[in-house]
């Protein structure tokens, strides 16, 4: 969870203002020696409002009818599910491809899966053997996103396509990496604000996959629902705090720079993409419940009631670093996580947090498996997601509540153009 977490897209009043808001619309030293060193924990959260009452209740702040109706568009300059608000619920999958599929199944099986994308977020049934999971409902915000793991530049013989910020990350010191759960050749994010739109898409992708890939991983996510507060607020994590206030936004004159791979940028065919590093990172939440808040609120830097800083205010109020107490100590501690995530301790450092929460059961000793699924989106890892772990990993007070338990970073190329499917530039280039 970092301070700097992922962008708390408001819920607005009216369902056009939202659409306008969020992209959504309505109807229908050497990078080797970097890499090379120790890095962190870190985790965040963040997520959007909603809720409908009885008929003699008053009126929700979203109407159900809108939560269907909102639909994220496919042809876009950068690929759906990067800078649109959080979804209700969500799904990760990790392909790889199969024993002697290369490039020509590649760019069939990335050409099938575009076009069924592009169908399902407009509402409209499977391009083939549709299976009326989400008969019923509209595109509900769906998003579905494709990116290229490290390994599948070589398993289509494309390595001088191979971006040098998909160097894989480095090992950090925190890390309890399961790598049957890690990495990939191909991976998709689906997001959505209905379940059922989102089960869709998820079982839509799967049978596209055909003979050409098979499921490495999935991992299965949830957000707040649109409408579950009285007025739009900053979502809160499953340890209970609000999570989301520093996100970088996009209305910032940095933001672009810092999320995006320019126009002009190399590869050629990563233009206008980004990196996404994916990270489960499971809460040790039977540890960190037996905190007392006022603890709770030591580790993190920040009220649990309103995330203000410890040093007062409100949510967005600057945190005053400086500022100690009548014993002499700092206020916000110097292991707190809010201060250790700040940019401007971190080089300036940032990243788009953008990630699901996540409730997988309770094992056998009564704990249970839940946490983030983490996803931060950087123009390169190396000058964003990488120096914060680092930083982290040297005396982040939280990293005793949370544990890393698989990681990935994808290539995820540009949006594509009418008439395209998603990484044609690469596979066909």
């Amino acid at each position: 969870m970092t301070d700097q977490s992922t962008r708390q897209a408001p819920t607005p009043t009216s369902p056009a203002a939202e659409a306008t808001a969020s992209g959504v619309r309505s109807g229908g030293v050497s990078r080797r020696a970097l890499l090379g060193t120790a890095g962190a924990t870190g985790l965040v959260l963040g997520a959007a409002g909603g809720a409908v009452g009885y008929a003699a209740a008053p009126a929700p702040a979203t109407p159900l009818t809108s939560v269907g109706s909102d639909r994220a568009l496919f042809h876009v300059k950068h690929q759906p599910g990067i800078t649109e608000g959080l979804q209700a619920c969500g799904h990760l999958i990790a392909f790889d491809l199969a024993a002697g599929a290369g490039r020509k199944e590649a760019a069939a099986l990335l050409r099938r899966w575009s076009a069924t994308a592009e169908r399902l977020m407009a509402g409209e049934p499977a391009p083939h053997d549709d299976t009326d999971v989400s008969r019923d409902a509209g595109p509900s915000s769906l998003t579905v996103t494709f990116g290229f793991g490290n390994s599948f530049f070589t398993r289509t013989g494309l390595e001088k396509q191979r971006p040098s910020a998909l160097d894989p990350l480095p090992d950090f010191s925190s890390d309890h990496l399961d790598k049957a759960r890690s990495d990939g050749d191909l991976w998709v994010q689906i997001g959505a604000n209905d379940a059922l739109v989102a089960f869709h898409a998820l079982r839509a992708i799967q049978k596209d996959a055909g003979a050409a890939a098979r499921v490495r991983w999935q991992m299965n996510g949830f957000n707040r629902a649109p409408g579950a507060t009285a007025h739009p607020m900053t979502a809160r994590n499953l340890m209970g705090q609000i999570d989301g206030t520093g996100n970088p936004k996009p209305t910032d004159a940095a933001f672009d720079k810092q999320i995006f791979v320019p126009s002009s940028g190399e590869p050629a065919w990563m233009a206008n993409g980004s990196y996404a590093v994916v990270r489960r990172i499971r809460m040790l939440l039977d540890d960190w419940e037996k905190l007392p808040v006022a603890a709770q609120e030591q580790v993190i830097g920040r009220r649990k009631t309103d995330g203000a800083p410890l040093t007062g205010g409100h949510e967005n109020s600057p945190m005053e670093l400086e500022k100690t107490d009548a014993k002499g100590d700092y206020v916000i501690a110097l292991n707190a996580h809010a201060r250790i995530t700040r940019p401007d301790k971190n080089g300036g450092a940032a990243m788009l947090r953008r990630p699901f929460s996540y409730h997988d059961g309770i094992d056998a000793d009564g704990v249970p498996d839940a946490g983030l699924l983490f996803v931060c989106w950087q123009a390169d890892p190396l000058l964003g997601f990488v120096p914060v772990q680092r930083k982290l990993d040297r005396g982040d007070a939280l990293s005793r509540f949370i544990r890393h338990e698989s990681s990935a970073l994808f290539a995820v190329p540009g949006g594509a153009a009418e008439g395209e499917y998603v990484g044609q530039r690469l596979l066909e280039g």
